[in-house]
């Protein structure tokens, strides 16, 4: 009966994947690509995207804009992004004509032990509540990338989003959806109902106009008082007052002595373009890991959607994401290999392992697959590119919501390991949790080539390296490259039935042929379908000859891609 029951969902998922018909371009492209001359943003929000826009056409840099449309994110999409929590980005400065990265994550509060939770007989940190908060790096990320790339003013900035949190705006499609699925575990957490839930009864829907007048006072203070205001004046008293009101641990000390850090990116080339990610405590080289393994199969003749590709593809992500769960952490804790884990002969000896008619079931994955995130893109008529990656990890993180602040604290800490002192990820003081989110970037002969991410937890690495090769293997452009349908693995070997399937479950999306998912359940895979896992995308390319810019929105999102 289940095996029927397959059968029927796939012959109707492959009848029901094709777009409406369009005159150039791959069948499942929902719409083309974005051009443009003097700027591009590509965001998850419209009104993201044309704050943005409207920055840029006053002058400011591909930074000022980034900034100011993830201050709008933060108002317009609070499930997913905000001041609560964590920041990383890697910029392309047109002066230079180098790559910088920046690592704007917190570090957990110096009271919050592993002792405290032996004490409370916890064998992890929980999603909701005091204890999986750590310390918001984002405004702090906002003004240390301001200072080195921005040019307009703060309150120049910040304006278009305390503009619209006073005065509201409609809710969109998927950002209802999202903020309607989470509020039931919520509304008894301290401040959330009054801040998201106006009407007492459930978060706006589709269509409803949203006000959050206090996120609109919060930014203002922020503008006017630097972020001075938010880590040592009047926003880190009100935090560190809530956080004692309701038995949490991080503390004005731990706001003050926040500092970002920026970091040399990581790259690995891939049939002659060169991929960016950031080194650890994010999981960004995991993609690299994959894109490595995946070299030395010609993936080209593959074709995409085949059974021999998503099996490799599995294959290779599988053998990366072993790595990711034993060494990925804070380097300052941990002498973390990177350059051998992303390096060539690494790659030649794993791929190794791969057998071509029977899937793998001895690469256990990490088991940290939750998260909530934002990707941004922006580019100025200068040349300048950021990738832009904002998060408050899980869906509207902690769920906790300091009085008069209009924002959640992140739930980032939720990833420590609170059973092993010696885990790489355990809990220490002062250290950074592993993080999902994660920018990427991609140079060809040393110019910009793409700047891209995709938001979503743990099938981010997954989602890099199918972008990279639907348009360096399979010649898609930016836009299909994201809309093609993806493939997430989670998890590790279980029992189904009368046999040991293979190393967790392949989630499929719609898109895939019947006679593709059987060959790889016929090599042992688990294929599996689930709704709204795949990420989220947004992508800028640069066409050095034309002098233009191609945009790409997520079409899973409520995003845009625009220019002018």
């Amino acid at each position: 009966m289940k095996y029927i029951a397959l059968m029927i969902s796939c012959l109707l998922i492959s009848l029901g994947t094709k777009g409406q018909d369009r005159v150039i371009g791959k069948n499942f492209a929902t719409r083309s690509e974005i051009v443009a001359q003097n700027g591009m943003a590509a965001t998850s929000q419209p009104l993201a995207t044309q704050a943005a826009l409207d920055i840029l056409k006053k002058g400011g840099t591909a930074m000022d804009a980034a900034i100011a449309a993830n201050a709008m994110l933060g108002l317009v999409e609070p499930h997913a992004c905000g001041i609560g929590g964590d920041v990383f980005a890697i910029i392309w400065d047109a002066k230079t004509q180098k790559l910088f990265g920046f690592n704007g994550s917190g570090r957990a509060p110096a009271s919050l032990t592993m002792e405290v939770f032996k004490e409370k007989g916890l064998n992890y940190v929980p999603f909701l509540g005091p204890l999986p908060i750590s310390v918001p790096g984002t405004v702090d990320g906002w003004f240390e990338m301001h200072k080195r790339f921005g040019k307009l003013s703060m309150q120049e900035i910040l304006q278009p989003a305390i503009d619209y949190g006073n005065k509201g705006f409609p809710i969109s499609e998927v950002i209802a959806w999202q903020m309607n699925n989470n509020w039931p575990r919520m509304q008894d957490l301290p401040g959330f109902k009054k801040t998201y839930m106006p009407n007492g009864v459930s978060t706006p829907k589709k269509g409803d106009v949203f006000k959050n007048p206090d996120l609109a006072r919060t930014y203002d203070i922020i503008a006017k008082g630097g972020k001075k205001a938010f880590y040592e004046g009047e926003i880190a008293k009100t935090i560190d007052r809530f956080m004692k009101e309701h038995g949490g641990y991080l503390s004005y000390e731990d706001l003050k002595n926040h500092t970002s850090e920026w970091v040399e990116p990581v790259s690995t080339n891939y049939r002659g373009y060169d991929v960016w990610e950031l080194p650890p405590n994010g999981q960004g080289i995991a993609a690299l890991q994959m894109l490595n393994i995946l070299e030395g199969f010609d993936i080209k003749s593959m074709g995409f959607g085949s059974a021999e590709y998503l099996h490799v593809l599995t294959e290779a992500k599988k053998l990366a994401y072993e790595d990711r769960a034993k060494y990925y952490a804070d380097p300052a804790f941990n002498q973390i290999p990177v350059d051998y884990l992303i390096s060539k002969e690494y790659a030649a000896e794993r791929r190794k392992l791969i057998d071509f008619h029977q899937a793998a079931d001895e690469y256990p994955a990490g088991d940290i697959e939750k998260g909530n995130t934002t990707y941004l893109t922006v580019a100025d008529s200068e040349g300048n590119m950021v990738s832009f990656i904002q998060s408050i990890y899980d869906e509207f993180g902690s769920g906790m919501v300091p009085d008069g602040l209009g924002f959640v604290l992140q739930n980032r800490g939720q990833m420590f390991n609170v059973q092993d002192p010696n885990h790489w990820n355990s809990l220490a003081r002062g250290k950074r949790p592993f993080h999902t989110i994660i920018p990427a970037f991609i140079t060809k002969d040393g110019k910009p080539f793409m700047s891209f991410g995709l938001m979503g937890g743990a099938v981010q690495p997954q989602g890099h390296a199918q972008i990279v090769v639907n348009i360096i293997d399979f010649g898609m452009n930016i836009q299909e490259a994201g809309d093609a349908p993806r493939m997430r693995h989670v998890g590790s070997s279980q029992p189904t039935g009368s046999r040991m399937t293979s190393g967790g479950s392949l989630n499929l999306e719609s898109g895939f042929s019947y006679e593709v998912i059987r060959t790889l359940e016929e090599i042992g895979h688990r294929v599996e379908f689930s709704v709204g896992p795949y990420g989220g995308y947004q992508a800028i390319r640069f066409d050095p000859i034309q002098k233009v810019y191609f945009g790409a929105s997520e079409s899973r999102k409520d995003g845009q891609a625009a220019g002018y």
